[in-house]
């Protein structure tokens, strides 16, 4: 019965991208933070291909969540439009000019 549990526990794992908007390094820490608030196991963006890939447990969180954590911390992605007041706060660095082209504005 054991056994069972655990191999039904891994196999809610999941490893998934997602485009998010961002320039540097600072962008890196506050996507990669916001996304493992939302119960992400593992996140790391890549600042060239601004690609999020994060493995999390579906029991826990969802992509959805995470896309909303990362929306809220002033990052488009590609279901949401970052925060507005978020985004203002962000450094100067961190503030992309193609604000709302990635997100579908939900």
């Amino acid at each position: 019965m054991a056994l069972l549990c655990v191999c039904a526990a891994w196999g809610q794992v999941k490893t998934e991208t997602i485009h998010v908007a961002g320039n540097c390094g600072t962008c890196q820490k506050h996507i990669e933070t916001a996304a493992r608030k939302a119960g992400a196991q593992k996140a790391e963006w890549n600042k060239k291909t601004k690609v999020l890939t994060v493995t999390y447990d579906q029991a826990t969180t969802s992509n959805e969540a995470i896309q909303k954590k990362v929306a809220a911390a002033g990052y488009d992605t590609e279901l949401f439009v970052g925060d507005e007041r978020a985004y203002k706060a962000l450094d100067e660095c961190c503030q992309y000019d193609d604000k709302k082209s990635t997100a579908k504005a939900k």
